[in-house]
């Protein structure tokens, strides 16, 4: 079933059958929707996520095993689930009801301080990565590999870049992905997030409220976590960003070759999909800057590392 299929009429039949207590609640839209669910407002205190695609059903059941258990020994608040859902009135998938946060996602004009929201999120990454992985879900397909080593998307990162040779310095960027193919992996798995982007932020009153949308989260490497360092982070905060997590260059040259591989084939593809968009291309996953700009400051920040 595709995301366009999933009208208010068909979730209204899906309450009425499975949650008729919330049945007569309004459904409306939210101010930004997902990539893999549908999400809708259901009444005033909670939401309604419909995974888009039979990819991402698997994070339904996921969510609602361990967000209770993560959320307890987090310094932000993180969703709630509140009933799980399972395929009926022609809708093929499992789907959940959670607890509404309150917030808007973040954005440079939301934020008040970025280098505050860069120590705050450090904190809560750190809080994360500290929590008992005893048993969580290994980085896998369920979490399109995040959490491993970025080797699983060696051809794809190679296609884009190899693609974009008229734009970028590929020679670099190919240096930069095998340096972090390259970096050793040193401590015990962790948990993470596995999308950590501006739009998976809440913030109230320019200040951290929430996190939202851990259906990639797992236990492996953070180093996938640390892509908003250069999505959404510069200068200040993201030294700030950088100081607050205790993590060692490779975790960061790792970090940097998964930031390279998104931000590659987003570019390419909106070159190819999209052209009269491409200086933004990105900025639909609240990338401050287009991928190409993202592009730049890695090859830059290899640069000056290499360098020094």
């Amino acid at each position: 079933m595709h995301k366009s299929e999933i009208t208010q009429v068909l979730i209204r039949q899906l309450l009425e059958e499975q949650f008729p207590q919330w049945a007569s609640l309004p459904i409306r839209p939210v101010e930004r929707d997902g990539w893999d669910n549908l999400t809708m407002r259901l009444g005033d205190t909670m939401s309604l996520r419909f995974p888009s695609a039979e990819m991402y059903a698997s994070q339904v059941e996921k969510e609602h095993r361990w967000l209770p258990v993560l959320r307890d020994h987090l310094p932000v608040t993180i969703p709630n689930p509140l009933g799980k859902g399972v395929p009926g009135c022609g809708f093929p998938r499992p789907w959940s009801v959670y607890e509404w946060l309150p917030g808007h996602h973040a954005t440079v004009d939301r934020v008040s301080d970025l280098a505050e929201l860069a120590r705050d999120l450090s904190r809560f990454l750190t809080a994360l990565y500290q929590i008992d992985a005893t048993g969580g879900p290994e980085a896998g397909l369920h979490s399109f590999y995040r959490g491993a080593s970025p080797v699983h998307w060696d051809e794809s990162a190679r296609t884009a870049i190899t693609a974009l040779a008229d734009v970028i310095d590929a020679p670099l960027a190919m240096t930069v992905w095998r340096t972090a193919l390259s970096s050793s992996r040193d401590g015990s798995p962790v948990w993470f997030h596995g999308d950590m982007s501006a739009g998976n932020l809440l913030v109230r009153d320019g200040k951290l409220s929430a996190v939202i949308d851990f259906g990639t989260c797992g236990v492996g490497d953070p180093a996938c976590d640390l892509v908003i360092a250069w999505s959404f982070f510069h200068g200040e905060s993201r030294e700030e960003f950088r100081r607050g997590l205790a993590l060692g260059d490779d975790t960061w040259a790792r970090a940097r070759g998964w930031m390279l591989w998104k931000a590659a084939i987003t570019l390419r593809d909106a070159r190819e999909e999209t052209p009269d968009q491409v200086d933004n291309a990105g900025m639909q996953f609240g990338w401050r800057v287009g991928a190409i700009q993202v592009i730049e400051d890695i090859l830059a920040e290899h640069r000056q590392y290499t360098a020094g």
